[in-house]
């Protein structure tokens, strides 16, 4: 299958947002949790209304308008989107990594999309736009596989951890200003606990 990565247009927000919500259901059931595809639906099942669409579209408008504060970037597979990677960067000057870094979130990739590298391009693309900002993201914290990911490249813990709406269990990760810092595949990544997504 050809993957490549692609600017999406605001035309492209119904897709972006049923690739979102599939990605929530195939991603964060956990019944130790207590996060079953009916909560998550609840919660989430938005992205594919015509709100959701909106606000999809609205920051589809704002990534072509502004591209210093806001990215955004889908995979293609062949005519279909199969995951997708956007984040945003604080206009202003600051202290701390919220008021002058960069958020990372929402990426996802579908199952066809994963195991090929292309979310390594993505996340070289995106730590490239970053630039030397610290970047920061949340997880879900029995996320292992993304936890892993974001470990190698270079992000790591801080020890914050948040219920999304009183639930879902996450963890924040930072990556400190730098080179980008990606391990080879396969090579061991020491354990990391826990994690969330947008």
């Amino acid at each position: 299958m050809s993957l490549a990565i692609a600017l999406p247009s605001p035309d492209d927000a119904p897709e972006i947002g049923a690739v979102h919500l599939a990605a929530w259901l195939r991603t964060y059931p956990n019944a130790a949790a207590g996060i079953t595809e009916e909560w998550l639906t609840e919660q989430r099942g938005d992205l594919v209304e015509p709100a959701g669409i909106a606000g999809w579209r609205a920051f589809l408008v704002d990534a072509l308008d502004r591209p210093d504060l806001h990215f955004c970037r889908v995979v293609r597979a062949e005519s279909e989107i199969a995951g997708f990677l956007c984040g945003r960067r604080a206009p202003q000057e600051g202290a701390g990594a919220e008021a002058s870094g960069v958020s990372l979130g929402p990426m996802y990739l579908l199952e066809a999309a994963q195991g090929q590298g292309v979310g390594r391009r993505l996340m070289s693309e995106f730590l490239g736009w970053a630039g030397s900002r610290p970047v920061h993201l949340w997880v879900t914290s029995y996320n292992e596989r993304a936890i892993r990911f974001y470990a190698d490249h270079g992000f790591r813990p801080t020890g914050e951890r948040t219920l999304w709406r009183g639930r879902l269990p996450n963890v924040r990760m930072l990556r400190d200003p730098g080179p980008v810092v990606g391990r080879a595949p396969g090579e061991r990544v020491n354990a990391v606990s826990e994690t969330r997504r947008s």
